[in-house]
């Protein structure tokens, strides 16, 4: 078992909400260019050919209990799901719209820690998530209109997000987070590539097989890294701090993902959503200052 460490565990959750939007706009670059499912496929595929050798190398094993087994494969079920709903979403909005929606996800988690694993939620974490929450949707103020149906999608993809960071957080402390992510892109790669090629074999058009000389494999090299990182940087901060301190944090994706916008695809926020993006990074620097505060008491009390 890991003693939690608050602090550490927002230091990673904030090395995550700067890789994890860049691997999005790196989906987002490739467009329509490959299915969705390829895409996912390629996403896992890349995870897994990168932390398996890591196991072997550091002579670590992926023995472990069927119910750790039988988690794994629902929390890769569920990164798939959210992953291709984020996918489909980014070829229709941009990268921001799509992350403003998305991010009812924390406010969800927190409340999900709270009733399922029993984490305290003080009022102070609760009233930093509704004030970082209020930001987002001065960030980016998103057009149903515009969109239609698909403004909706990140809703799911929030939701399942959600309980992917809640099954996360329950085998976290019990898996290393190297292991648990090469368990992860296992049971992705069991689940997903059988679909894949079944689906391409049927002509199912988001199941196509995209040539090999018309792949930008560059891109998608960096879009299965970055995933893999950010990911790691996630599950490591949930090994040390629980999800209600971490939701607010999650916030500050929002800001992050607006200047990978502006330079990868020209978007760039009007005088509302600045201020949005300043109330979103104070929410989350008020976090910090608690968790510190707090840990610095502790710290004196032990």
């Amino acid at each position: 078992m890991t003693q939690d460490r608050p602090l550490l565990g927002i230091i990673l959750i904030i090395g995550f909400c700067f890789l994890a939007p860049l691997g999005d706009a790196m989906a987002k670059l490739l467009g329509a260019a490959n299915g969705l499912v390829e895409l996912a496929a390629y996403r896992f595929i890349i995870q897994t050919i990168i932390v398996i050798p890591i196991i072997i190398i550091g002579g670590r094993s992926l023995r472990t209990s069927p119910r750790i087994i039988g988690l794994s494969f629902l929390r890769a079920l569920l990164h798939i799901s959210a992953t291709i709903m984020l996918f489909l979403t980014l070829r229709y909005m941009p990268l921001a719209d799509t992350l403003a929606i998305v991010f009812v996800m924390p406010f969800i988690m927190m409340f999900l820690g709270w009733y399922f694993l029993k984490e305290e939620v003080g009022p102070r974490r609760i009233i930093a998530a509704c004030v970082g929450f209020a930001g987002t949707l001065l960030v980016i103020q998103p057009s149903f209109m515009a969109v239609g149906a698909f403004a909706f999608v990140p809703i799911g993809v929030a939701v399942t997000f959600a309980l992917f960071m809640l099954v996360t957080r329950l085998i976290a402390k019990e898996v290393g987070a190297m292991e648990l992510q090469a368990m992860n892109g296992i049971a992705g790669v069991i689940i997903l590539v059988p679909v894949w090629f079944l689906g391409s074999w049927l002509g199912w058009p988001e199941f196509q097989m995209t040539g090999a000389s018309d792949n930008n494999w560059t891109i998608i090299l960096l879009m299965g890294c970055i995933g893999t990182l950010a990911h790691l940087l996630m599950t490591w901060s949930l090994r040390f701090a629980p999800s209600s301190t971490l939701a607010p944090m999650q916030y500050l994706e929002i800001p992050i993902a607006t200047v990978y916008g502006y330079f990868l695809f020209g978007d760039l926020p009007n005088g509302i959503a600045a201020i949005g993006i300043a109330i979103v990074i104070g929410a989350g620097l008020y976090v910090v200052y608690r968790e510190s505060r707090q840990a610095r008491i502790t710290q004196l009390q032990v």
